[in-house]
């Protein structure tokens, strides 16, 4: 591809990539004769010359492209079964299309709309057997809160995401959860979806270091001419691996250990809410699983949900708060 993309510009007002691009097309079609190519990539009714289709299929060649003359059917195609329209899907990829279509269904608004968009271009350019073999795949639903942006958070994620591709500084009023607000200037290194909101992960020029953003708290934003460079070994997988919910974190890790009953252990170990765990099974069917987190209560809400199926074993500060939160719910009731 990149002999196409260093082409010259052509004669005419096309760039000379379109007329390839239109060649690659008509080649795929395998009909067409030598001729025939040249009419059916003639620029503004005019048609190229031999020498010019000869060293545009050179080109194509160079490129990788495996075409072929067909003698027989005196027709130019490609080799092999290679086709630029339909994609070969295996049962598993097929599985995955489905996943990715149910998974738009399930977070809903832009976001949603984007990846079933992306989907069905994938569907479409796998061909109608294919897709056919999408709609008899097994179904698949995913229990996500879905993601809802009013009109100014869909304005932040389009200007922060805009500026998170272009690697240019943002500039915004923030309004935290207790309601005050300040002014941020922010390089956005990526995006994390929770609970039904997009939070935008960035380096904060005022604070001097990571911070993380509710996209829907985001006002009055600024792209700055000034550009940054995001540090090289910087994952936004692995910074929101950190915590559960992806977006707390206090710049520092703690292990707790967590010890689960036997009917909920499977469960417990299936749910990986944080990148960095141990896992130790028992013989009576427990297990006990060492979490290394960075926000000790989230870590501590979350084990609450598990009843008195789950107890905290280490540290003794981690034991301690959970037992002074169960004190306090227990006033409540």
């Amino acid at each position: 591809m990149t002999a196409l993309m260093n082409e010259p510009v052509a004669s005419g007002n096309e760039p000379k990539i379109i007329l390839l691009v239109r060649l690659l097309n008509a080649i795929d079609e395998g009909v067409h004769s030598f001729e025939a190519l040249k009419d059916r990539i003639a620029e503004n009714g005019k048609r190229p010359s031999t020498r010019s289709l000869r060293r545009y299929l050179a080109i194509l060649s160079e490129a990788g492209f495996p075409w072929h003359f067909d003698r027989p059917a005196n027709a130019y195609r490609f080799a092999g079964g290679y086709s630029l329209k339909r994609l070969d899907l295996s049962n598993g990829e097929l599985f995955g299309l489905v996943a990715l279509r149910s998974l738009g269904a399930s977070i809903g608004g832009t976001i949603g709309a984007s990846i079933d968009e992306v989907t069905e271009k994938l569907v479409g350019t796998a061909g109608r057997a294919a897709a056919a073999r999408v709609d008899r795949a097994p179904p698949v639903a995913f229990r996500l809160s879905e993601v809802g942006l009013d009109g100014q958070g869909e304005r932040a994620f389009a200007l922060l995401s805009s500026a998170e591709r272009s690697s240019r500084t943002a500039a915004f009023s923030y309004r935290d959860k207790e309601g005050n607000r300040s002014a941020r200037t922010v390089d956005p290194y990526g995006f994390i979806i929770h609970a039904g909101r997009v939070y935008c992960v960035g380096y904060d020029h005022g604070r001097k270091d990571m911070r993380t953003f509710a996209v829907d708290s985001v006002g009055d934003i600024v792209v700055l001419a000034k550009t940054f460079v995001k540090p090289a070994d910087f994952s936004v997988e692995r910074y929101a691996g950190e915590s559960i919910s992806g977006v707390l974190h206090t710049g520092e890790s703690h292990e707790i250990r967590v010890t689960f009953a036997p009917r909920v252990a499977k469960a417990a170990a299936a749910a990986r809410i944080v990148s960095d765990r141990r896992i130790e099974k028992r013989a009576d069917g427990s297990v006990e699983i060492a979490y290394r987190v960075a926000d000790v209560d989230e870590l501590i809400r979350w084990v609450l949900g598990w009843g008195a199926q789950a107890e905290i074993v280490s540290p003794p500060s981690a034991r301690a708060r959970i037992a002074e939160l169960a004190r306090e719910i227990t006033s409540k009731y």
